[in-house]
């Protein structure tokens, strides 16, 4: 059973809360049974795995019911007690025997069920005795009948063994041979939180009303939700798609059942499947246009597959797709123009627009105008995607070959931004054989070089670039320069794995010798200055690179250039080591692509903020972002290294958990020709490293960091290169690389800069400066919200006051560094300013993440507010609960962090929030 993270956990307080009061009476010694019972989908299986995931310090035992197996004697119960037969002979020798004949070990009569029961309810109680045994019986409906008549007899009579059985049961399936046993009923989520899952699921922008048609439809069953979502992704951006046509068993049942229903009740359906919303006065205003009449719905409320109330509603959503799939093309375009003919062109032009486009069968020069001066307005509904919809059906019926090829472009580019690769491709395909001139057949390039790029980030996606824009130097110059700023990003993260013919150096060069274009734009300075950094130098880029952060700051860009820009124009800001400047590019690009619903730009956008949440010391922030970056990720089938991820896992130093994982990611970027990639993952095993102490492996890994020229990717890896050369005596390889950060941060008036060199010079130069570098450090680190590399040079001055004896100093800076890297959960450099801090004689308790991420969501708030001096009673008032209820949950809060009383709770839990306000 895999484990679910509690994230995940939507809208199931009451049954989270149920689970942790069984578990918290277990570890306390008492027993328990219980049995979840639902619908299919439900997430009993999702409950299960959470109480597997909190069970720690419990033995888990696992059972999975398997309808192959029903007809097994005590194959379930073989299943649950096999791991634990080792303590068989604890058992009085009846029920030993019972057992033995039960699993086929001895030969002999039937085992009574009575004794058989006794003896399995003695091995639990065996396994116990070290630590508390947990049951989990998913599928309970499918285990043999023998099996669960054991398992029912036994879970009524636990009592004080410190065993917890929890079963899963599908209704109405199971309920007598359980009956006796506490019930949870676990049924749909809550409105909100169906909306929730959903939103978290798949991640962009809906039409509201859409959003609740399909909350109503699944009735909050979080596995059709999260199927819907996976299967009719276009459906619900904003609802400018029709449904999703399924395939299997179901889908076809569903397709046979409406088929045989009479013609009106089959059209209704049809009509009612091709309008999104579920919006009734639309549905019987369409079908009066069609002589159909409210009772052609009875025959399908009979057959419980579809109902009209105040909302047009099917049974569930594959009944929709079913019912969609059953019509013929010809009657599919005469329910849309129904559709069309009812919607009001003044409260619904989009929709309108809509359902007439997909009614129209030839090219309509006027249907297509109206499709595309559509789609801008459908954008602020739907987002990108619905734009991107739009656009495609405006060029499907567009008659003149330039303008379809036009338009095709711009519906390639939006699919693209939408996170559509493939159906991005296909346009691209489609504007490449219609095109009518040399520049259109170069746009069709530039569009597949940008798709490549996004979909895989690999090597080939700057030489496709890099050709893109030589072809169009002379037809479009303008154009040909924008196109050099593409293909120098591309080759940026190629890096060390891109083409010869196409890496960063070349494509600086070449971008670096198309002229201007007249007359200039502003924009031009990005491309101007981040070429210039590679082929001139930090300080010659500096004023361009400049004049491009404050423009994309300060004017009023259209949304779509900053959400092709925004990376780069970050790498600008980064380059200048001006951190306020990367922090406002980075978390404007995040919120331009989510509002909008730009897939694509989001999952590069949140890949670079999270850097910049680590950075600034918001583990949290950076956490929750990352989340939102992997389901972005998987809806765009996006590949590329998640730079957060890698980084988290140095900071939070565990070298066995981290290792294997830092290699494989490696090897993928390598894979795929992913240069920066690989560079994180080099400079996340530096830092990693570093953090344990293990300079001759930092050494190694912030060699290969620091390797070539990528900027300020580059840059950034190099004062830990001097670090880790420094600690493993290679003093050469640090002088150069101290050399190389000099020129890297000749920038005028950063903090960021001027703290990082002053570090490198304090660790290479003698101890009669060391002292005034390692100040200037932390002083220059102090003005700025660099809560990391502040914590770092506090941790390096501090070392090197013990090393001189000036144990007091000492203390001052590595009580600073630890306190700043266990609440920023940096647990690998915490554990190394801990073991100085004892070498001076302090005395310092070990503290981790571990026990504070065991606190449920609810445990951590009641924690907070306790330790922020609330009484029991206002917590309780905040939170709707009882004095008594907040008091039996501090009691578990104590229990997990090792404390007694509140008191302890300001050391075990950092005042977060005052860490959160310091770092805006």
């Amino acid at each position: 059973m895999a484990a679910t993270p509690t994230t995940a956990l939507r809208g199931r307080t009451e049954e989270l809360s149920r689970l942790d009061d069984a578990l918290y009476r277990v570890r306390h010694g008492a027993s328990g049974a219980l049995v979840l019972r639902g619908e299919a989908g439900i997430g009993k299986t999702t409950l299960l795995a959470y109480l597997s995931e909190r069970a720690t310090g419990c033995r888990v035992a696992a059972v999975t019911g398997m309808e192959s197996e029903l007809e097994l004697p005590f194959a379930a119960l073989h299943q649950l007690c096999s791991p634990m037969l080792d303590l068989i002979a604890g058992l009085p020798d009846p029920q030993q025997r019972a057992l033995r004949i039960a699993f086929g070990y001895v030969a002999g009569d039937a085992p009574d069920k009575f004794v058989l029961g006794l003896a399995v309810l003695g091995l639990l109680a065996e396994a116990a005795n070290d630590q508390p045994a947990v049951c989990l019986i998913d599928d309970a409906q499918w285990i043999d009948d023998a099996s669960i008549q054991i398992l029912g007899f036994v879970a009524r009579r636990l009592a004080a063994e410190s065993v917890l059985m929890v079963f899963a049961v599908r209704e109405p399936e199971g309920e007598k041979l359980l009956a006796g046993i506490p019930a949870l009923p676990v049924s749909g989520l809550g409105h909100d939180a169906a909306l929730a899952l959903l939103t978290a699921t798949l991640p962009g922008q809906f039409d509201s009303r859409v959003r609740d048609r399909i909350v109503a439809e699944t009735r909050g069953n979080p596995l059709a939700l999260l199927e819907l979502a996976q299967r009719g992704k276009a459906e619900l951006m904003g609802g400018f798609a029709f449904p999703a046509i399924g395939a299997g068993s179901l889908h076809d049942h569903y397709v046979r059942r409406i088929r045989a229903l009479p013609d009106p009740t089959r059209h209704l359906l049809l009509l009612a499947a091709a309008e999104p919303t579920g919006d009734a006065t639309v549905l019987w205003r369409a079908a009066e246009s069609l002589g159909l009449r409210p009772s052609a719905a009875a025959p399908a409320g009979e057959e419980q597959l579809f109902e009209v109330g105040g909302q047009a509603r099917f049974s569930h959503p594959l009944i929709r797709s079913a019912a969609y799939a059953a019509g013929t093309a010809e009657e599919r375009r005469t329910v849309n123009a129904a559709l069309a003919d009812a919607l009001d062109p003044e409260s619904e032009p989009e929709r309108r627009v809509w359902h007439l486009g997909a009614a129209t069968t030839g090219p309509d020069e006027k249907v297509a105008t109206a499709l595309y001066d559509a789609a801008e307005r459908a954008r602020t509904r739907g987002g990108v995607a619905a734009a991107a919809s739009f656009l495609q059906r405006a060029a499907a019926l567009t008659a003149d070959a330039r303008l379809r090829t036009e338009r095709t472009l711009e519906a390639a580019q939006a699919q693209l931004d939408a996170g559509r690769y493939d159906t991005a491709l296909g346009l691209v395909a489609e504007a490449e054989a219609g095109a009518v001139d040399e520049l259109q057949r170069a746009r069709a390039d530039l569009v597949r070089g940008l798709t490549g790029r996004a979909a895989r980030s690999g090597s080939d996606a700057a030489l496709a670039l890099l050709r893109a824009a030589r072809r169009l130097e002379s037809l479009d110059r303008r154009l040909a320069r924008d196109t050099y700023v593409d293909a120098w990003g591309a080759a940026l993260v190629a890096g060390r794995l891109a083409d010869a013919d196409a890496d960063l150096v070349t494509v600086s060069g070449a971008a670096c010798a198309v002229p201007a274009a007249d007359p200039p734009d502003p924009a031009d300075a990005l491309g101007s200055g981040l070429a210039t950094m590679v082929t001139a130098g930090t300080a010659a880029a500096a004023p361009a690179l400049r004049e491009a952060v404050t423009y994309f700051l300060d004017a009023e860009l259209p949304t779509d250039v900053f959400l092709r820009r925004g990376v780069l124009v970050a790498n600008a800001a980064l380059s200048l080591w001006d951190f306020e400047a990367w922090d406002a590019v980075s978390s404007r690009h995040v919120e331009l692509a989510r509002r909008a619903g730009a897939l694509a730009p989001l999952a590069n956008a949140l890949n670079a903020h999270r850097v910049v949440a680590l950075w600034r010391g918001d583990v949290e922030h950076a956490r929750a972002l990352g989340l939102e970056e992997q389901r972005v990720k998987e809806v765009t089938g996006t590949l590329r290294a998640s730079y957060g991820d890698l980084f988290l896992l140095a900071y939070q130093g565990n070298a066995t958990r981290a290792e294997p994982v830092l290699a494989t990611a490696a090897a993928e970027a390598t894979a795929r020709g992913e240069g920066l990639g690989l560079q994180i993952t080099h400079r996340a095993t530096a830092l990693l490293q570093l953090g344990l102490g293990r300079y001759d492996l930092a050494f190694d890994a912030a060699v290969r960091a620091a390797d070539g020229n990528l900027g300020p990717f580059t840059a950034q890896a190099l004062p830990d290169l001097v670090e880790a050369a420094v600690r493993s005596g290679a003093v050469a390889a640090a002088m150069t690389a101290l050399d190389r950060l000099t020129t890297y941060t000749a920038v005028p008036d950063s903090d960021w800069a001027a703290g990082l060199l002053a570090r490198a010079r304090a660790l290479t130069g003698p101890d009669d400066t060391a002292e005034h570098f390692y100040a200037e450090s932390v002083d220059c680190l102090g003005r700025t919200r660099l809560r990391f590399e502040l914590a770092r040079s506090s941790l390096l001055f501090g070392e090197w006051l013990r090393r001189q004896r000036r144990r007091g100093d000492a203390r001052t800076h590595l009580k600073r560094a630890f306190e700043e890297f266990v609440a920023m959960g940096a647990d690998g450099f915490a554990e190394r300013a801990r073991h100085e801090l004892l070498a001076t004689g302090e005395k310092v308790r070990k503290r981790t993440a571990d026990t504070r991420n065991d606190l449920t969501p609810q445990e951590h708030q009641i924690a907070q507010l306790a330790r922020d001096g609330r009484t029991n009673q206002e917590i309780g008032s905040e939170l709707y609960l009882s004095a008594r209820t907040v008091e039996w949950h501090l009691r578990k809060v104590f229990d997990k962090l090792g404390i007694t009383s509140r008191r302890g709770l300001r050391d075990a839990l950092p005042d977060r929030v005052a860490d959160r306000v310091r770092a805006e």
